[in-house]
């Protein structure tokens, strides 16, 4: 039986996410059975502004693991960066850990460049940026799997998975194929999905691995009817500027578009969840992943 497209929530941490708001999104979710809890990785708020700001993506993630039972907890995505690969990997082994063996890491090379000046990051060239990606994955993949020096090792053998996120271009799709067990990718039509997980299909296949899995993480507004739907309008335009979400309606009318995004190959969705306060929407995402299974 095809088991449809695996929902989680995706949260954007940087716009003001306080801790007891984390705590109800994660038990909500679990609550709603939704398969993990994801978050970006950033310093300084993108949506919102000042004074919205970040809790530390892995330390959130640290108390969630303490805190729930099931849900996979994991970064979309930590960039290069912010840490050096042992102290990241040091992290991901600690949530790992807490949790039983519920930890993913996302990974990328890094894009918002004022956070990088606000906290004194360097933020080199794009170039320079994806070869640090490239030995970073070598160096956290090492620590976790053949350093006999590096204590303790992560709960998942043989590792936690990795999820490396990208548009499909040659250079993240090295990388994931490589190193990761996961592609992800942000807000795709259905044709760039199809033509995204194409490429990332053929590399595999090329480099003589199994396939990896294939997933996006994009914004979305649901209500368990069209009145509650579109009441959640106002906040997420006023918030974003734009005037939809990419996934937008009841729980059937996402339904739906998810399942076309599972015909082009999506395999997993994080749903992007813009107004955070609003925690009885996590709810209903439960009820669009019972929809899907």
């Amino acid at each position: 039986m095809n088991p449809g497209v695996r929902i989680s929530l995706m949260i954007e941490g940087q716009e003001g996410v306080e801790w007891e708001q984390w705590l109800a999104l994660a038990l909500a979710a679990e609550a709603a059975g939704l398969e993990g809890l994801y978050r970006s990785d950033h310093y300084r708020s993108i949506v919102r502004g000042e004074p919205a700001g970040a809790l530390d993506a892995w330390a959130t993630l640290a108390a969630l693991a303490a805190r729930t039972e099931r849900l996979r907890l994991g970064t979309l995505v930590s960039p290069v960066t912010f840490r050096p690969p042992s102290v990241l990997a040091k992290s991901v082994v600690t949530v790992d850990q807490i949790s039983g063996g519920r930890a993913e890491l996302g990974i990328g090379a890094g894009w918002f460049e004022a956070e990088h000046e606000t906290y004194g990051f360097p933020f080199p060239p794009m170039r320079e940026r994806l070869d640090e990606l490239d030995r970073q994955l070598e160096e956290i993949t090492r620590q976790w799997t053949e350093a006999e020096d590096v204590e303790p090792k992560p709960v998942q053998v043989p590792r936690p998975r990795i999820i490396v996120g990208g548009r499909a271009k040659p250079r993240t799709v090295h990388a994931a194929v490589r190193y990761a067990d996961e592609y992800n990718t942000v807000s795709p039509t259905l044709d760039e999905a199809r033509e995204r997980r194409q490429i990332v299909a053929e590399a595999a296949e090329t480099a003589g691995r199994a396939p990896l899995t294939f997933s996006m993480m994009t914004s979305c507004v649901v209500g368990g009817d069209e009145a509650e739907a579109r009441g959640r309008l106002p906040r997420f335009r006023e918030l974003t500027g734009h005037d939809a979400p990419m996934l937008f309606g009841t729980v059937e009318q996402v339904a739906e578009s998810l399942r076309e995004y599972e015909a082009v190959g999506v395999e997993r969705a994080m749903l992007q969840h813009i107004v955070h306060e609003d925690v009885d929407m996590v709810g209903v995402l439960g009820e669009l992943a019972a929809a899907l299974r």
